[in-house]
């Protein structure tokens, strides 16, 4: 037991390091990705039939295909297109289009979950349909969907582990490196699985602490 501690506190520096990569990948994804979600939870609502066909095409892409296949498309495919990104930004650019794609899903169910007589209670009192989108449906709409948005974000948070694919020095790829160094990959993967567990179940509480708190307002 203290050969192991011992051998997570050498390594613990560079394990941190690689955690606040995938902290920022997740961050700029979730910066990245959920307006953009918004944007086409709109379109795919919208009265024109080509806003609707290409922001259905982008929802449907970024869903069908796994976040790996998008990640190596952005990093090693790109580049054949003359547009070449560091392990970096191929990540923040494959995982925001995920990102994009299935919370524009998560916030399309939450502005069908208000109720239609929002909408004509707003136009009644003078809104124009812009303004009754903007200060009335999209606000109480992102408030249904707000737990299941932080939810996605704790899995985005996990699927920065496919980046190890790209090699991106997050979380994972720290631990590999590691262990093809050391041989000891059973200890430094426990320490990558304790350190992303350190984040992701009191995220996991807090929202369901959320959960709670908006339902029992609802009610």
């Amino acid at each position: 037991m203290t050969d192991l501690l011992v051998f997570w506190q050498e390594n613990l520096p560079l394990m941190i390091d690689g955690l606040i990569v995938s902290l920022q990948v997740t961050g700029l994804a979730l910066f990245i990705g959920m307006p953009l979600g918004l944007f086409l939870a709109l379109g795919v609502q919208g009265k024109s039939i080509a806003v609707r066909a290409i922001s259905m095409a982008i929802v449907e892409i970024g869903r069908g295909a796994p976040a790996l296949i998008l990640l190596q498309f952005a990093y090693f495919g790109l580049p054949n297109a003359g547009i070449s990104l560091s392990s970096f930004g191929a990540a923040a650019a494959a995982l925001s289009w995920t990102t994009a794609a299935y919370t524009s899903e998560i916030i399309r169910a939450g502005l069908e979950a208000v109720p239609h007589g929002q909408k004509e209670a707003a136009v009644a009192v003078g809104f124009t349909p812009m303004d009754a989108l903007r200060f009335v449906i999209v606000p109480q709409g992102l408030r249904v969907a707000a737990p299941a948005l932080l939810g996605f974000s704790i899995l985005m948070l996990q699927a920065t582990s496919l980046c190890f694919a790209i090699a991106l020095p997050e979380l994972l790829s720290q631990a590999y490196m590691i262990g093809t160094t050391t041989f000891q990959y059973l200890p430094i993967l426990l320490l990558a699985g304790i350190l992303y567990a350190a984040i992701c179940i009191p995220a996991t509480i807090a929202v369901a602490f959320l959960e709670r708190r908006l339902g029992r307002h609802a009610a």
